[in-house]
């Protein structure tokens, strides 16, 4: 199958292609905004809408917020991002409105697929992927597959912990790595100093500016960042880690995380890599569409 009709659906937008998976290129891109706050029988009936827009295409791929049973094409759990998502069954849906096959992925390990069929991850048969934002996703990936653990949820690297668990940081419950490691937590220290900080890309460009008040909060998310990458490195010994998220797309970022966190790790472990993942927003499309590489 090579022309596949992909949709990635992310809590703000979802996006829309038709994908080659022998060229890895697009076409026929669009996006619209989820509207999640609906609920998931909203955000379906609305993919539904766009999707019968589309024609000449052999197959449907789905990548999704949320945990996805891959082998029946339904959401294991979501979270209140998308109210009433939690069960839905996506392939079944789908499959009954379009009548071709229909496979659906979560949207972490939709996009590692793509980088390692696509972009950074190309030739390497072990890899972890991240991915940073409103919170921290992970992909695990070995023998160029995905590993996704005894109920299908492995690599919730968001949830590790590296903080005491008598820390409660931005009125989370329990200390995670994304509490103090994702974008939003960056956002939210670099609000502390001024409101107006609201994104990644302000911020990275007043620290390139060295901006006196910016450059001790990116020094102690960086230190975050890489505290959590060390422990995953000595635990998995991956030859390769790729890094996704609007920030990580810059090359100086990667460069001083890569640096800390090889200094957290045990010599023998210094080998690995620590790149920007390559396809941007591309990533989850092309990285669902690649589930029908070998059918």
């Amino acid at each position: 199958m090579n022309r596949i009709l992909a949709a990635d659906i992310g809590g703000t937008k979802t996006k829309i292609a038709i994908c080659c998976t022998v060229t890895g290129s697009i076409e026929s891109y669009r996006d619209y905004d989820t509207d999640s706050q609906l609920g998931g029988p909203a955000v379906i009936e609305k993919l539904i809408s766009h999707l019968s827009e589309y024609e000449g295409y052999d197959a449907i791929a789905i990548s999704t917020a949320g945990q996805v049973n891959v082998d029946e094409g339904y959401i294991i759990y979501a979270n209140e991002n998308i109210p009433q998502y939690t069960g839905m069954r996506l392939s079944d849906i789908l499959k009954d409105t379009f009548q071709v096959p229909v496979r659906v992925e979560n949207d972490v390990n939709a996009a590692a697929l793509g980088e390692a069929n696509y972009g950074a991850g190309r030739g390497a048969e072990h890899f972890l992927c991240l991915t940073y934002g409103t919170g921290i996703g992970g992909a695990i990936v070995i023998d160029r597959k995905i590993y996704r653990g005894a109920s299908g949820s492995a690599a919730e690297f968001g949830h590790i912990f590296t903080h005491p668990l008598e820390e409660v940081h931005q009125g989370n419950s329990l200390p995670y790595y994304e509490s103090y490691a994702s974008t939003s937590a960056l956002v939210s220290l670099a609000q502390q100093v001024n409101p107006s900080w609201s994104n990644g890309k302000i911020i990275y460009e007043l620290w390139e500016q060295e901006n006196e008040a910016i450059v001790p909060i990116v020094n102690r998310w960086t230190d975050e960042v890489a505290t959590g990458l060390a422990s995953l490195i000595h635990t998995f010994n991956p030859s390769l880690i790729v890094l996704g998220g609007g920030i990580m797309e810059r090359d100086a970022i990667i460069g001083i995380i890569e640096r800390k966190a090889k200094k957290l790790v045990m010599s023998s472990f210094t080998h690995v890599k620590i790149v920007p993942a390559m396809l941007g927003n591309r990533a989850g499309l092309l990285g669902a569409a690649s589930m029908y590489l070998s059918m």
